[in-house]
Parts: C-alpha cells; structure tokens; sequence
C-alpha cells in the first residue's frame, strides 16, 4: 500500500495584520501568452511565477477596483472515492457608473478567456509591496455571471457586477515580489499595462 506523505512544515499563528480586498485587476487575453502556457508562458517554482511571456506586443489591462467591493475567492473540491481534487478560481467584479465604452468592453471581456493577476491590499512584509496572485493560469477564466443595475433610489449606485471563474489543477500561484512598479520583474515579457 502507498503512503502519500508530501508535507514540508507547520505553521504558526502570524501576529501581523493584513487587509482584505483587492486594489487592481490585471486582464491578460489566455491566448498571448506564450504557448504552452504551463511550461512557456506562466512558468512557476513552488507555488510562486516567477516568468510570464507573452507574444510581443501584448497587453495587460489594469481596472482599478473601488474600496471594499470586488473579491477574489477560490474553492477545493476534492472527491475521496473518486480520487481527485481540483480549484475553482472567482473573481468578482464591481464597476461604478454605467457608460457606452464599459458595455463594449465587457462585451469583449465576455467572449474572451482571460487571466487575471490581482493585486490584493494585503502588503508583503518584508518589502511593502502588495502580494500579486495569478488566477487561471492553467485554463484561464471566463466571464460567466454578472449584472448591469440602475439602482432605484438617488444613493443607490449605478454600475457593473461581473464574475469570472474557471477550473483549474492547482491552487493559484503568487507572483515573485516586484522592484518598483507591480510587474515590472525582468522575467515578465512581451507585454506592456495599459492603466486607462
């Protein structure tokens, strides 16, 4: 009989605080990457990407996320009998105002699959830089819920609720730390970010 024994260590209570949310959404098209993208394009080392390579020249598109409203989440589901385990990634998506050029956007956000890199207001101790984390980097994420609302009453808000989630084999990696700007590592290529 086999023994899965794969543990590395403990982990003790961390004292420090953090912050939930997310600050930005990073949306890169799954096909500018560099194929294959497990092995090519997004290349990780124990849980952390430490390349991305996208055919040149791609885009990465940053939303700036109002406070306290969109999230990312990610659920386990594994099967005993079966054997199996795998991760669904959600991201969910809330936009202010309702307006033309948003619509015709989130209409191309709904026929692509995307990865999306998020930049938490969680800070990284050592370096106070945000955490990054890659969502769909397997099998990208596709836009599959949301809502365009009015509101009813003057204080009600106007805007976008978006959800995207995939399927993927493996938990969602974190990006190595940055130098100064979020994503300007040397090892992530081929890309620029278009902020506005």
């Amino acid at each position: 009989m086999a023994h899965c024994i794969a543990l590395t260590k403990g982990r003790e209570l961390d004292c420090s605080r953090i912050s939930g949310g997310v600050r930005y959404l990073y949306f890169g098209v799954y096909d500018d990457f560099t194929t294959p993208i497990e092995t090519a394009g997004i290349i990780q080392a124990s849980g952390t990407v430490t390349t991305i390579a996208m055919t040149s020249p791609s885009v990465l598109y940053r939303y700036a996320m109002p406070l306290g409203a969109s999230s990312v989440s990610e659920t386990i589901t594994g099967s005993t009998e079966n054997g199996t385990i795998f991760y669904t990634p959600t991201v969910n998506v809330m936009l202010n105002k309702l307006t033309a050029a948003d619509q015709n956007e989130i209409k191309l956000l709904g026929q692509t699959k995307v990865v999306i890199f998020a930049q938490l207001n969680e800070i990284i101790d050592s370096t106070d830089h945000n955490t990054i984390i890659a969502l769909g980097v397997t099998n990208g994420l596709s836009l599959n819920a949301g809502s365009m609302d009015t509101g009813a009453s003057f204080g009600d808000r106007n805007g976008y609720t978006l959800t995207f989630d995939g399927l993927e084999p493996s938990p969602f990696p974190f990006l190595a730390d940055y130098t100064d700007e979020p994503l300007d590592n040397t090892l992530f290529t081929g890309f620029t970010v278009d902020i506005a």
